[in-house]
Formats: C-alpha cells, structure tokens, sequence
C-alpha cells in the first residue's frame, strides 16, 4: 500500500456548484461528495497540503462560466485562506496552470487526487501528473462521472464510464484506492 507523507497533496478537482446541474444526466458514485469530504477532513486536521482547482470554462454554455453561480465552490468545498486555488480552462489541471511548478517548489511529488467529472478533469489531471512524475493515486469512490453516449450513439452507464476511466489510469499513471484505503494510513487514521 502507497505510505502518504505530510507532503501529500490532496488535488480536488472541480467541486463547483454546477457540477449538480440536471442537464448532465444521471451519476455514479452518490456519496462521492462524503468520501472527499472525509478526505478533507483528514488532510486540513494534520495541515497537509490542499489543493482546490477550479474549472472556468471558455464556452458560455457551461455550467462553469465565470460569473456564474455554477462557477462557485459548494459550500463543503470552499477553500480556506491557506489553502491553493488554481483555476483551469481545460480538463487538465496542470495545462497552463502553474500547478505542476508549484508543486515542484514545495517539494511535493506525491498526489491524492479527487473531484470530477472521473473520465475527463480527474483523468486528464492524473495522466499528467504520472506522465511528469508524480506518485499520484485517484480515490475510486471520491470521483464521479455521468451517463455518456459513445460516437455511435450507445448510451454508456456512468458506472461502466468510471471503471473504465479509472482501468486506463491503472496501466501507467496512477495508483487507484478507495478512501478508507488512504485512509487507513497511520497519521491519517489519527496514529501518529
């Protein structure tokens, strides 16, 4: 099992209001929102790194416009003062972002990675990070995803869309654990 360390980061992706929009169909993962709450908890008690990426998008249809309420962190979410925002205009969370050199000064190169949507912003940002070295590891049930139609117009079950989304991640970038899997390590389990 992976060992985190005070200098794990936990990477939350896109936590936004919109996110809970009606048009995007039908989820996975209904207590996604609990487990990276949990996550949440266990890195602000031992004052680990957090980082917050927010998605403002170029397209104003979206429901991550700027200016927008959908924009907004939700309320479990929001970042505290001494906590990280970068803000993103495509999935990836280190494109043009400053993330990856950030990361670099502190000397972190171990993530915990954690948001949405699992199959485009989380598997974007976590291709990244293995591709540039980082230990990164995605939570399995702190992710979620939507129902998505294929090229062909076959309609794909947002569980099938997650497992499949996390199975790539699996071959080359990243390592996937569940939230009492990370957890379960001694200082953030409270043992030490």
């Amino acid at each position: 099992m992976t060992a985190f360390t005070d200098n794990t980061a936990l990477l939350l992706i896109d936590l936004q209001a919109g996110i809970h929009h009606p048009r995007l169909g039908r989820r996975n993962n209904p207590e996604a929102e609990l487990r990276i709450g949990e996550l949440l908890a266990a890195w602000r008690r031992l004052v680990r790194p957090v980082v917050h990426v927010r998605h403002l998008s170029r397209s104003p249809d979206s429901v991550f416009w700027p200016g927008q309420s959908g924009c907004e962190f939700q309320p479990a979410f929001r970042p505290l003062a001494s906590e990280t925002v970068f803000d993103k205009h495509v999935p990836d969370a280190f494109a043009n972002s400053g993330l990856e050199r950030w990361l670099h000064t502190r000397g972190i190169s171990q993530l915990v990675i954690a948001g949405v949507i699992t199959n485009n912003s989380v598997e974007s940002t976590a291709r990244s990070a293995g591709n540039l070295g980082f230990d990164a590891v995605v939570v399995e049930d702190a992710c979620f995803t939507f129902d998505q139609h294929d090229l062909h117009g076959r309609l794909w079950p947002a569980e099938d869309v997650h497992a499949l989304s996390l199975a790539n991640l699996a071959l080359d970038y990243a390592c996937i654990l569940r939230t009492e899997q990370v957890l379960a390590d001694s200082a953030l389990a409270g043992g030490g």
